[in-house]
């Protein structure tokens, strides 16, 4: 009985509209062709929209870390590990190469001149007197507060365990120095030469230039 009431509304239908099978057939791979393309266009439309939204995300940068915001050593002493070198305790004054210290007036062709033939000087690698028979005239020391020290000096009251610091003027001896007993280290043992060449070398150390300013200070 179904089956004869599907061929009746067919017939039916087919009297009224001329619709035939086959075009019932066409007319519905339209709708289906039509739907796939309303699909597709809807997906495209959301892949765009989420590209759009990518794009216009705030992503989060890198952030630069400045020099100032690093740990590091504060200090040259606090740079170096000191217990690799012999120590020694001395007596160390300050001196400067005026009269007081050394006789000298600045008018005097050898003011500021050492016993080596290098010029005094206060820098990453200072000029310091000692006994030349305890530290020969090269001899780097590591003097705790001062910093490092290069002998290119004596002087008749420098004997023994004693050492002579050099600093610009009378203050900065009394304000940086005065006089102390302090354990230095030694870095290296000179072999009784120094030259100007040398002590230029030693001072450009590139690791060391971030102390420079510190020691240029005193």
């Amino acid at each position: 009985m179904s089956l004869l009431f599907i061929v009746a509304l067919y017939v039916t239908l087919s009297s009224i509209s001329n619709v035939t099978i086959a075009d019932m057939k066409v007319w519905g791979q339209g709708i289906h062709q039509e739907t796939l393309e309303q699909m597709e266009q809807t997906t495209e439309y959301r892949q765009t929209m989420m590209k759009d939204k990518d794009l216009n995300t705030v992503k989060p940068t890198k952030r630069l870390i400045s020099s100032d915001e690093i740990d590091g050593p504060e200090s040259l002493e606090d740079a170096l590990n000191l217990e690799q070198y012999p120590s020694n305790t001395v007596t160390a004054t300050g001196y400067t190469a005026g009269v007081e210290s050394t006789g000298k007036s600045s008018s005097d062709p050898a003011y500021g001149i050492t016993y080596s033939g290098v010029k005094v000087t206060r820098d990453l690698y200072s000029t310091i007197a000692a006994d030349l028979d305890v530290y020969p005239i090269g001899t780097i020391l590591f003097i705790p507060d001062y910093g490092y020290g290069v002998v290119a000096d004596k002087g008749s009251a420098i004997q023994g365990n004693k050492i002579d610091l050099y600093y610009h003027t009378v203050e900065d001896v009394y304000q940086h120095w005065g006089k102390k007993e302090v354990e230095v280290y030694v870095v290296e043992y000179g072999d009784g030469t120094l030259t100007e060449e040398e002590l230029v070398v030693l001072n450009e150390t590139e690791a060391l230039q971030v102390f420079r300013q510190q020691i240029n200070g005193q």
